[in-house]
């Protein structure tokens, strides 16, 4: 099997990056205003506030890792004869050999497609993590969605479809191969 290196994609990273910084300006208007913002929808202030204040921090959160991605010289995923390289978003998991891997499935959270990667010691995985929020998210991937190992194609220059079968099919050629 031939090594297949798959870039990031500076131009869907720079999108995703302006969209949420987007998203933390709106936040922080309806943290600032948020009586502008009462309707017939939301008649509450405080709950305003609390949607404004809880997307600033998650829009930038996401937005921080974004922009470091766009800064990123690796390739966002390395699948090799000895598994796959992942470093394709915030919550990169590193190296997964083949021989660690149990399934390999598509899971879709909230219209967002990933790729599942089921491995025999998903704490292995959670513990690498080089911050303690990083950690903590991996932790409640692998308990709502059963991996805590989630690759998305929306960094990547590939087709999400395409990566998936890909994947599936060095898999399914691995375990032929070596037993796994």
């Amino acid at each position: 099997m031939e090594q297949i290196e798959i870039q990031l994609s500076k131009s869907k990273l720079t999108l995703m990056t302006i969209g949420s910084i987007v998203f933390v300006v709106i936040g922080t208007w309806f943290v600032v205003d948020p009586s502008r913002f009462l309707s017939f929808i939301c008649r509450s202030k405080t709950i305003i506030f609390i949607c404004g204040l809880a997307g600033i921090l998650f829009f930038g959160f996401v937005g921080f890792y974004l922009f470091k991605k766009l800064f990123d010289k690796k390739p966002g995923l390395i699948i090799s004869n000895e598994g796959i390289v992942d470093n394709s978003g915030g919550l990169s998991a590193g190296f997964i050999p083949w021989s660690d891997i149990k399934e390999i499935k598509e899971t879709i959270v909230a219209n967002q497609k990933f790729i599942s990667v089921i491995v025999k010691n998903p704490q292995h995985y959670i513990d690498r993590q080089s911050t303690r929020f990083t950690r903590w998210l991996m932790e409640r991937n692998y308990k709502w969605y059963g991996s805590a190992i989630g690759i998305s194609a929306n960094g990547l220059k590939y087709n999400f479809d395409e990566l998936k079968v890909l994947i599936q099919a060095r898999f399914r050629e691995n375990k032929l191969t070596h037993g796994n």
